[in-house]
Parts: C-alpha cells; structure tokens; sequence
C-alpha cells in the first residue's frame, strides 16, 4: 500500500540506513563478518544480524525479506531460491524452487493449433504462477543453521516496511519502462503506483503496509502463515482470479509444497573445489561442465577480457549449453545422467571439440556414458535481459558462508501481487513444447514439477581447503556464463572481487557471442568474427555478489550495474 512517509518516518529511516551510508559503493573489506545484497537497505538489515551474533543464514533471511520490499522487481517471498550453507566441515544445499499447481499439464503454453504462445502472452497472469518456494526453504535453514530468533529476522523489513523507505533508482527506472503493462494490472498498480498512476520517483518515500502485514503474520505462526493461512487464500484468488491467464491453483497445491535438501554438488578446477546447486537447477553441473572444459588450456589463455578468453569460454559454454538443454530437467520426476555429464573421460573426449583457432558453430548434445531414455529440451528462445533475480553471500563471524540466488523470473514476475508482494512467472521456465520429433522434452510442464532453473549460487574452497569465495548472480540462462567467467576472472585471472563483479561480460548460450556494449569487449569484435563467431553487442543487467576470503578477513564486491553494496565489520 502506498503512502508518503511523515517527517518522523524519514529520520526513522534515515537513522536506519546511515550505516550504508558511508559504505555505499560496490567493493569492501570486513574483518569479522560480511554480507553482499543488490540494495543497500538489504545488506545493512543483514549485518544487523550479524552484529547481533546471527549466523550468516539468519543475516540472508533478514536481507531476503528487505529485498522482498525494496527490490520487488527481482525477488521476494513470492518466487523461489536455491541456498548453498558451508558449515565448516559440513556442506548443505537447499532447493526452494517453485513447483506447478496440479492443474499444470505439459500442453499449457501451447495455443488452439497446438504452437508454443509468447512469453509476453503467457507471463502476465495467474498461468505463470508456481508455488512460492522462498518462505519454506529459509525455514528449513533456519531450523538447521539460524541463531537469532525466526521473528527478529523479520523486524528490519517490517520498520522499512510500515514507516517507508527511499525509492532506489532501479526500481523507480523498471517501473517508468514498463508502465503501461504494469498499470494494466490492478494489484500491482495498487502496490506500486501513485493515485494518478504514475510510477514513483527515484528518492520518493514509499510505503507498503499490506507487505509489512504479510511479514507480521510470518514472524509470529512461522511458515504455516504462508502456506496454510490467509496468505494463502490470497495466492489462490490472485491467480484464479487473474485480469489475465486465469489458471488452477489451490490451497492444497500451496500446503503441499516441499523445500528439499539436495547433496551439494562439487568439482575441482586448478586445485579449487567448487561447489553448487544440482538439479532442479541446472546451474551447477554447467558451471561445472564449462570450467572442466576449459581446464586442458593454460591460465594465460583465460586472462580476462583478452580474444582467448571470450573465445575459449564461448567455445566451452557451447557444449556446456547443448547438454543443459538436452539432459536436465527435475531430477524428482525426469532421469538427469548427472554423473555423465560430469565424467573425466566424457569431459574430456568434449573438451577436444573446442578449436583455440575456430569456433564450432552450433555445438551438438554429448552422449554421456551414464543415462537414462533420450530426452530433449526444445530449441530455446531468443536471449532477453532478465531482471527478475538477485543474489546475496554472507559470512559470520564462526565462518558459516552462505551463497543464495533468490528469484522471481521475470520483472515483476507474472505482474500479480497478493499481500504486498509479487508472484513470480516460474511456470514459463518450463519448455513450452513438451515433445519434439516424438520424444519427450525432460523440462516439459507437469503437475508439482519443478521448472528447470539456471540458478548457481557457488562456494569455493580453496587449496588448502578452506573457504575462499561465495558468489552468484541473476540473468536467468544468462547465469551460468556470469557464474562460469566470474571464477575464472577470480582464480586464473586473479582479480580482486570487486574487479570480479565490475568486469565486462561476454554470454555464450549456444548461439551468437554476445558482449557487453559500452566495454572493451567491443574492440575484439572484429578478430572474433574472423574466428566464427557471430558477435552480438547488447547492455547486460547481471548482478554478480561476491566474498572473498583475504589473510586479515573478507573482501566484498558488489556488481556495479545494480545497487548493492557490501558492509561488514
């Protein structure tokens, strides 16, 4: 709900944020503890917590909640998220992934004639919708990791919430942009938008007490709140009763939803052990296919942002990309070969295909040695910016680390809200054809399935076996090649983790090398053509969060191309 803050509520809010202040660019150092988030007001809600003694699950809690308010474009308890915890010795994933209503059937995106719709068609509305997976699985982590009380996460988005906060840019900007969809749907108009309808300004006081009610109720009864209460009730006439793609969700559908714990899914490249999220996702194990694949050649030829390296890893990405899209789906309901896709031999016979000299065009599926039926994923779609994810990684004072994507998919995600928050539109990262050429598609809808994610949160250990780094980013497919350069940039390039979140990106996801417009990376444009590549420049909305342990503390580097910062003490 919207209101302008009163002068009291300001200087509430600026006592409140003044510890940001100080500290409000993308890169700093901490001795005892530190947390990266894309917003300010996050990342201070999170050293709160870690000032209070709270483990570093319980300072993402409190920063995913903030994030829920100030960023709603990009995350929130509404939508989904994938945690990697190191505990020291032992070493936790957890998947917080959406799942379809059990009105979901793999014919859902198709229209009359049997043809995937649009994505602008099918995201706006009650069909994009998954089962929120955010509330629950942060519950799970805090039963098994949290310190501070369940309800004191809660208090900084709360206060921000019921007393106002500061507009950030980006938020002020996506909702001016998308004005005229956004407005077209009455609940997200009624949360974001002025009486007269226009988007509020950047630096505008803005309030939303609907949310801060949500959070209250969540605070006090847990995640029953969410999933068996009123909140509930409000999901299920959200998207039953959508302006646009009403569908099928039931209050059965949200009590039934299930967080899992999955085994971290681990490799080593240059002695480095790096670790993720396996499937429902597949960020990890491709993150993990790339750098394999890129391991035979020499830390000289990855130097960040020289010809090699755009064209090596655009080579790796390739073949990484191929096999994603044929192999990965839900491992609770589809064969994933993920032993295979990770094996040496495999690997390596893959890794032969890359030419120094030559792209390989379109690269082709493997057949790895462990698997299951002949699944295929349809030919994806053309790559869009995607703004609707962030990414957040603290460490404690006891050395607890937590790397943690949280998402909605798109901007605004399905463009409904229900209690102050938006409702993500997971659903459409499903394949929408659910069979090609006769066989059937591993990422095809289907009821309380889970749609393939390219989320990679990653904790890296290093050589002596300690921590050395936690990082991740949005971008939705995107993701993986942001996560994949990023650790090259960190272990062969050795950059500091700042210049690690600042450096010009490049994505290959099978198709033309797109580079970053505006970069240096434009410069090599025309060797790359000469090489086979088709290059595509294009503006990049990535939002890599990363720490970085030094000899004295940590180091924090927050992606300059959204707002975060990194505070710590």
């Amino acid at each position: 709900m919207k209101r302008f803050a009163s002068a009291s509520a300001m200087l509430a809010m600026s006592l409140f944020v003044c510890g940001a202040a100080f500290a409000a660019s993308s890169g700093s150092l901490a001795k005892r503890h530190m947390i990266v988030a894309a917003e300010p007001d996050a990342s201070e809600a999170g050293r709160l917590m870690l000032r209070e003694g709270g483990s570093a699950v319980d300072a993402a809690i409190a920063a995913q909640m903030v994030l829920t308010l100030v960023e709603p474009q990009s995350s929130g308890i509404g939508g989904g998220s994938y945690l990697v915890v190191s505990d020291g010795a032992q070493l936790h994933a957890y998947d917080g992934r959406e799942t379809a209503p059990a009105s979901a059937n793999p014919r859902m995106f198709l229209d009359a004639q049997g043809r995937p719709r649009p994505s602008r068609d099918v995201i706006p509305g009650g069909l994009s919708v998954g089962v929120p997976g955010t509330v629950a699985v942060l519950a799970m982590a805090h039963k098994a990791h949290g310190r501070l009380p369940w309800a004191r996460l809660f208090e900084p988005a709360i206060k921000l919430a019921e007393e106002g906060f500061v507009v950030p840019p980006r938020l002020a900007s996506q909702l001016r942009e998308g004005a005229a969809d956004y407005t077209a749907m009455p609940s997200l108009r009624a949360l974001f938008f002025n009486a007269d309808g226009t988007p509020p300004r950047a630096g505008q006081m803005w309030r939303n007490t609907q949310l801060a009610a949500t959070l209250r109720q969540i605070a006090e009864k847990g995640p029953d709140a969410f999933y068996r209460g009123a909140i509930a009730d409000q999901l299920v006439r959200a998207v039953t009763t959508a302006p646009r793609n009403r569908a099928g969700m039931t209050r059965e559908d949200i009590a039934g939803y299930s967080p899992k714990t999955r085994d971290p899914l681990c490799g080593v490249y240059r002695l480095y052990r790096i670790c993720s999220v396996p499937p429902s996702s597949a960020g990890g194990v491709t993150v993990l296919q790339i750098l394999a694949l890129l391991e035979r050649f020499p830390s000289a030829r990855l130097e960040p942002a020289t010809l090699s390296s755009v064209h090596l890893m655009s080579e790796a990405s390739r073949l990484a990309y191929a096999d994603r899209d044929r192999w990965l789906g839900d491992p609770d309901v589809v064969s994933v070969p993920l032993p295979g896709l990770l094996d040496r031999f495999y690997i390596e016979m893959r890794s032969r295909l890359i030419n120094p000299q030559r792209s390989m065009g379109t690269a082709r599926a493997g057949m790895p040695p462990v698997r299951q039926g002949a699944l295929i994923d349809y030919a994806p779609q053309a790559p869009q910016v995607e703004m609707g994810t962030s990414h957040l990684s603290v460490v404690d004072e006891r050395g607890q680390v937590v790397s943690m994507t949280t998402t909605i998919e798109a901007a605004f995600g399905s463009h409904l809200a229900a209690g102050g928050f938006v409702l993500n539109n997971e659903l459409t990262d499903f394949a929408y054809e659910p069979v090609i050429d006769g066989r059937p598609v591993a990422n095809a809808p289907g009821p309380g399935k889970r749609p393939l994610s390219s989320q990679a949160p990653v904790i890296v250990f290093g050589p002596d076996g300690r921590f050395f780094a936690a990082l991740g980013s949005p971008g939705g497919r995107f993701i993986i090649a942001y996560v994949a350069q990023a650790l090259v940039n960190l272990i062969d390039g050795q950059l500091t983790m700042p210049a690690v979140a600042d450096a010009p990106r490049h994505v290959n996801l099978n198709g033309p090398t797109i580079i970053e417009s505006g970069t240096r990376l434009e410069a090599l444009t025309p060797a790359l053509a000469t090489m086979g590549h088709q290059v595509r420049p294009a503006p990049f909305d990535s939002g890599v969060n990363g720490i970085r342990r030094m000899a004295d503390g940590y180091e924090g580097g927050a992606d300059p191309r959204r707002e975060g910062v990194a505070l710590g003490d």
